[in-house]
């Protein structure tokens, strides 16, 4: 048998795949090593590595740098889906220097990668991360910001290529990409690299909003080079959503009005705002999952198959459905549209306060912590079935689930049996135990005819026995990459605010409900049961 030789320590600065053949100082071609297999590859929408790219992250102190953005890039790092020549530029207004940084992003790494840290890698990462002092509105810190880019593309070959992550408060959006443009940061210059920009949710606070600041990024970005991100559609079980619709032509004849009776869209977490009060005070659940994370679920449920998976035939589909959701009245909204605001309680064993007993929360608040609402879609696919969709806060447990309730059989053959059969359900599970599950009705062994609903699971864990990627490494590789199927246009981000902003216009000039309505570790206010129990339906349970 062979003996292999040890890979010295160095040889993880080498190039990482074939793609990256480049020529050594003395002119003379260098293969790169092969990479061992990693079978987290293999759950990876794609296995292109992207070009030579400054990665510069604005925001780089904040808390969603240092829970998903550091430990997306780390992970894509170890995983050889990153290029040799590649650096990280964390922009924030604290007074670091690169090592101050580094260790910062040491710590943050320790305490929130998803998997334990390997001295090499961690190292080689954290050596290709820079600091760049200063404050936003100073036009100084963006010259001294383009002359170290420029700098970076000479010294470690990233050939002009830069991707913008805008990890900051809504509100400094316009701010950045008005200062990346005065200095010409968003030029692509033929031959002299791409340049993307990548923003974060919220896009705005209302429709009005959100058309604001469309036109602000357009006046710097073309929609091309724009990415507006939302994590939920990188998560492995929503984009699988796409591959069990249109790769399996046994669900799709089935998939409308004449057999789907309704569909129940939850988004169901058990934490409260975790020391983010004064974020939450700001949005609510409206503006933090209805608007973006629930009408998008909806949208892939509900879309028709595009022509290709390119990304402007996706997102024309999605829009499409967006814009099919009928229009609601005040009166409508009253009666359909169900807002609570947790109160103190018990989760998972441990008592927890209210709402608005959080830090930075206001004693008498009256925002929104759940969320449950029923809406039309007037298109010839789904015109009758409603969609029920609820988002709430430190209820029961953490889970996400798409769930479509078949219509009862036309006629009830087994009546005379002990149990007549439950209409067959299709629920789509995102988190935390990712999978597909099909209920329907079978015999039990026996003499007689006793039926009993049995269920089908599929899971992704026993399936595949591989880990999936984290939403953000998805979504970043392929921002690198230039792929915008998973992010969301400037179209799309104003239709999905064209649903809710008359929500949050009905309710500024009502009073709210008496607040709190739901304890903690509860399904929601009774008002969201009596929503479905009106129309002679209830909610299913996870």
């Amino acid at each position: 048998m062979a003996v292999k030789t040890p890979t010295p320590a160095s040889a993880r600065d080498a190039p990482q795949t074939a793609l990256d053949l480049r020529l050594a100082r003395d002119g003379k071609r260098r293969r790169s090593r092969k990479p061992d297999h990693n079978p987290l590859r293999d759950g990876l929408r794609l296995e292109r590595v992207p070009d030579p790219h400054v990665f510069v992250l604005f925001g780089a102190t904040g808390d969603l740098t240092r829970r998903k953005v550091l430990p997306a890039l780390y992970q894509l790092w170890r995983t050889n889906l990153l290029p040799h020549e590649y650096r990280v530029v964390a922009i924030g207004r604290r007074d670091y220097d690169d090592a101050s940084f580094r260790a910062e992003a040491r710590t943050a790494l320790e305490t929130f990668s998803r998997v334990p840290l390997e001295t090499e890698p961690v190292r080689t990462f954290l050596d290709r991360v820079d600091y760049h002092q200063g404050d936003f509105d100073d036009d100084g810190m963006f010259e001294r910001l383009a002359t170290r880019l420029d700098g970076l593309d000479q010294t470690h070959g990233t050939r002009g290529n830069r991707l913008y992550y805008l990890a900051t408060q809504s509100s400094a959006f316009p701010l950045v990409i008005g200062q990346l443009g005065r200095v010409g940061l968003d030029h692509e210059v033929h031959g002299g690299g791409w340049r993307r920009v990548v923003i974060e949710k919220p896009f705005g606070r209302d429709r009005d909003s959100a058309i604001r600041l469309n036109r602000e990024v357009g006046k710097v970005f073309r929609e091309k080079q724009v990415y507006r991100i939302d994590h939920y559609l990188g998560k492995e079980t929503v984009r699988n959503l796409l591959v069990f619709r249109f790769g399996n032509g046994i669900f799709e004849p089935l998939w409308n009005r004449r057999y789907v009776d309704h569909v129940q869209i939850t988004v169901a977490e058990s934490i409260g705002v975790e020391g983010r009060g004064a974020f939450y005070e700001e949005t609510g659940a409206s503006r933090d999952f209805l608007q973006n994370h629930l009408l998008q679920l909806l949208a892939l449920v509900a879309m028709e198959p595009p022509a290709t998976m390119d990304a402007d035939a996706l997102r024309d589909e999605k829009v499409k459905v967006m814009r099919a959701v009928a229009d609601m009245t005040p009166a409508e909204i009253d009666r359909d549209v169900i807002r609570g605001q947790y109160g103190p309680g018990w989760v998972s064993g441990e008592q927890v306060p209210g709402y608005r007993s959080e830090p930075a929360v206001h004693a008498a608040s009256e925002t929104e912590t759940y969320v449950a609402a029923k809406f039309a879609i007037d298109d010839w696919r789904w015109s009758g079935v409603p969609f029920y969709l609820r988002m709430g806060k430190r209820l029961p447990k953490r889970a996400t689930e798409i769930a479509i309730q078949f219509r009862p059989v036309p006629h009830r053959l087994f009546r005379e049996a002990a149990v007549d059969p439950e209409p067959n359900l299709l629920a789509i599970r995102v988190q935390p135990d990712e999978g597909i599950l099909l209920r329907f009705g079978s015999k039990v062994p026996g003499l007689g005819l006793d039926i009993r609903t049995v269920n089908m699971d599929f899971t992704y864990g026993s399936a595949f026995s591989v880990d999936s990627p984290d939403a953000y490494e998805t979504l970043i590789l392929d921002a690198l990459l230039g792929d915008a199927s998973l992010f969301t246009r400037a179209d799309e981000a104003e239709a999905a605010w064209g649903i809710v902003t008359p929500i949050l216009e009905a309710w500024a000039g009502r009073p709210a409900p008496p607040f709190p309505d739901y304890a903690a570790g509860t399904w929601g206010p009774p008002a969201a049961d009596q929503l479905m129990e009106t129309d002679g339906r209830r909610w299913r349970r996870i």
